[in-house]
């Protein structure tokens, strides 16, 4: 079995672990509902850049 020769440093085990995150997604103010959407998608609504679509 395959022990390593020496201990990883906190540093080593850090910058590792660095990408192991959650992504939140970006939430905003739609200006013609004044609901909260996520960027560049379609409120519930039906509302995208102030205009209806759906």
């Amino acid at each position: 079995m395959a022990v390593p020769a020496r201990k990883t440093s906190k540093a080593k085990k850090r910058l590792r672990r660095t990408h192991q995150k959650l992504n939140f997604p970006e939430i905003s103010v739609d200006e013609a509902t004044g609901d909260f959407k996520r960027s560049h998608h379609v409120s519930r609504n039906g509302f995208y850049k102030g205009r209806k679509v759906l």
